[in-house]
């Protein structure tokens, strides 16, 4: 069942944070819904500008109906990830996407505000909620680039201005996290103290927790010993989850580490067998240990279990 991003938000709330997991093909898509019916979670699809253009944006949608069917017990929502304007529209237009992100955190304040706001008013007449990001991100993936240098971290009285002013649903906040898979040096943490001011200012906001991959060490061991190169890769303390949630952040984006387990599973089974070409056993493969993960991250996230609660509330409300 889809249901809209809000709807998730309000119950999850001060409780517990919803997985948001970035899907690029099949093998993904039958993995999470099978990892969150497995856990009983909700969850919300993230489709990025690089999935939409990956093979196309009309096979994405259908491979997301087709998993609907296939599970009708789960619940979700299907979110742009870091979309441009031009993107935005495109998925307000197409009236398949509970929610878009505009991220516009690359401009000054006050440009900021004035995209968010156009595509806030776009989409709120359609019905549908608009994510919105404030202070920058550093690291990389797909369309993002951002070095060290020019990541900072959002202001708190500037974050409650901004979703005064552009009337967006929730809020990315930059909070020390990065994309990609070298998130931090030594054992650098999440800046809490963001999320208390943000929440003081803004209660009952909901957060939007970016670049929130954990990396395991094991994940990134293996890789490195089935032929990879990923030295010095660390991620976010899984355990800073439900702190977050609690503070607000209700929404967590997850993304590297479903690619982690991608390449972990292909490079040891080609390396296994080599004589091997066909790609169905290992994507047999990664398709279980990606539902294992995703039951994994439900777990810590909160949200695992909540599915029949999250299920009779939307139901209520139809």
């Amino acid at each position: 069942m889809i249901v809209t991003t809000d709807q998730l938000f309000k119950i999850a709330y001060g409780k517990y944070a919803v997985g948001a997991y970035n899907i690029n093909n099949a093998e993904q898509a039958m993995g999470l819904f099978r990892g969150c019916v497995q856990s009983k979670a909700p969850f919300i699809i993230q489709i990025s500008k690089g999935a939409r253009k990956y093979t196309d944006k009309r096979m994405l949608e259908a491979i997301i109906r087709a998993a609907e069917e296939i599970f009708p017990e789960a619940v979700f929502a299907v979110h742009l990830d870091h979309g441009d304007e031009e993107t935005c529209y495109d998925c307000i237009k197409s009236g398949f996407y509970s929610s878009v992100m505009i991220d516009a955190s690359h401009e000054p304040f006050e440009k900021n505000v004035e995209i968010t706001k156009r595509v806030v008013d776009a989409a709120h007449k359609k019905g549908i909620s608009v994510e919105a990001e404030l202070g920058m991100l550093g690291g990389v993936e797909e369309d993002i680039k951002v070095d060290e240098g020019n990541a900072c971290l959002t202001d708190p009285k500037e974050a409650a201005q901004f979703i005064k002013a552009t009337g967006c649903d929730s809020l990315a906040a930059a909070i020390g996290t990065s994309h990609g898979a070298y998130k931090f040096k030594g054992h650098q943490s999440l800046h809490f103290e963001v999320l208390e001011a943000i929440k003081k200012l803004a209660p009952g906001f909901p957060l939007v927790m970016h670049g929130s991959s954990s990396v395991p060490k094991s994940e990134v061991d293996r890789i490195n010993a089935a032929g990879g190169k990923l030295a010095d890769a660390v991620g976010v303390d899984e355990n800073e989850y439900l702190p977050a949630a609690k503070l607000g952040v209700t929404k967590i984006n997850i993304d590297t580490d479903g690619r982690l387990v991608w390449t972990r599973v292909h490079r040891e089974f080609f390396r296994d067998k080599p004589t091997e070409f066909d790609f169905r056993p290992p994507g047999k493969i990664f398709i279980e240990e990606y539902a294992n993960f995703i039951a994994h991250k439900n777990g810590k996230l909160g949200s695992a279990g909540q599915l029949d609660d999250v299920r009779a509330k939307v139901s209520k409300k139809k």
